[in-house]
């Protein structure tokens, strides 16, 4: 089954009333445990990069291998950005493969924190990228390493949550009500009442971060009011340490051995969660009801005048390779030289995220500058045209 659009997934939970769990992945044990769980219970699923996670793995070498995974899985994946820094970061994940993104402005002043959301939703819907925003504040640890989240806990607010999504036209809201990061000591005391005033205010699906240490009951009433994702990453962590605790033993020098169990834990843990969510058993229907994710391929064929030098030729690659790769939905640029002996038929390839990204390239200043400067080049040689790219 391919990628497919996280709107339209959790569009689907939320009209059936389940969830979908996004879990953060860290290495490939994490992605294969979450995806070998996902399929033996034919169950739509998310992988989530944190971007708190970022200095332990590099994002531009994890995600070819992330994307590839969720490729030839066999259910439905969508891959989303996790609580990136500002709207670069947005950009950064959308260029490297996710196809949902999550910007967590929540700590500022509730005006700021619409206009910064307003301007990632902008930039992402032009990129067919979906957009989740965060009102009111969930504190905690963010990651194992016991890396604080400033501040305090603060309640959504079912008025201000109704205003927040009109203004800045996110596809999903995580809200406040209670959970932490991390995993909390005792169990957390929930505002049920509170989510389902903003379930009935905002009508949209409803994300919880920090679903760590919930029972299962407040999971289902979680669920029964509006939540369609909860974010998952502590326990899964907890359970890949446990495992490497369980195989170290005195002498014991072999990684392969101390980890050996690890993708076998996460997988059970994901699949305990994919079973109470109500996710389990979902994969068709969801299949048949999203858009799969397609790329575009912008291809450029010229013909290099033989006025121009291959010093000057080399630096306008180098500079356009650089503005070209900063448009927004543009993952991947390239510049090529035919290989039949005609070194002055040179040619551009450059990847867009979707379609929507292809339909407003062309119109791009910074496209446009670069084609001027290639019908300068090459006169009325250059031909360019798009490809839809399929699996």
């Amino acid at each position: 089954m391919p990628l497919v659009h996280m709107a339209d997934m959790l569009k689907h939970a939320y009209r059936h009333s389940y969830a979908v769990g996004a879990f953060g992945v860290v290495n490939l044990d994490f992605v294969q445990g979450v995806l070998q769980a996902a399929e033996d219970c034919r169950a739509p699923v998310i992988l989530n990069l944190i971007e708190s996670h970022f200095s332990y793995y590099d994002l531009e070498l994890l995600m070819p291998a992330v994307t590839v995974a969720a490729q030839r899985a066999k259910v439905p994946v969508a891959i989303c950005l996790d609580h990136g820094a500002n709207i670069e970061s947005a950009v950064r994940g959308i260029r490297t493969g996710c196809n949902g993104v999550m910007v967590d402005t929540s700590l500022l002043p509730l005006d700021e924190n619409l206009r910064l959301t307003r301007e990632v939703t902008d930039m992402a819907h032009a990129c067919g990228v979906a957009v989740e925003g965060e009102l009111g504040y969930v504190p905690g640890d963010e990651d194992e390493e016991g890396i604080k989240i400033p501040g305090g806990l603060v309640y959504t607010l079912a008025s201000e949550a109704k205003a927040f999504v009109e203004r800045t036209g996110v596809d999903f809201l995580a809200v406040s009500i209670g959970t932490v990061h991390g995993r909390m000591s005792g169990t957390p005391k929930l505002d049920y009442a509170r989510l389902a005033k903003i379930n009935e205010a905002v009508g949209i699906p409803l994300a919880i971060h920090g679903g760590t240490g919930l029972s299962d009951d407040q999971c289902k009433k979680l669920i029964a009011n509006g939540v369609a994702k909860i974010n998952y990453y502590t326990a899964l962590s907890e359970a890949a340490a446990n495992s490497i605790k369980a195989n170290v033993s005195p002498g014991q020098k072999s990684y392969k051995a101390i980890t050996h169990g690890v993708r076998g834990a996460i997988r059970a843990e994901v699949e305990r969660c994919i079973r109470l969510w109500g996710s389990s058993g979902r994969a068709a229907e969801v299949l048949a009801q999203c858009r799969p994710w397609r790329e575009v391929e912008h291809i450029v064929l010229y013909n290099q005048p033989a006025s121009l030098s291959e010093e000057a030729a080399a630096t306008m690659v180098i500079r356009s390779k650089e503005t070209l790769a900063a448009i927004p939905g543009v993952r991947r640029v390239q510049a090529g030289t035919a290989v039949n002996g005609e070194n002055r038929r040179r040619c551009w390839l450059v990847r867009l995220a979707t379609p929507e990204v292809a339909a407003s390239f062309s119109n791009h200043p910074e496209q446009l500058k670069f084609a001027n400067s290639l019908s300068q080049q090459g006169g009325a040689d250059r031909a360019a045209m798009d490809f839809e790219l399929g699996e």
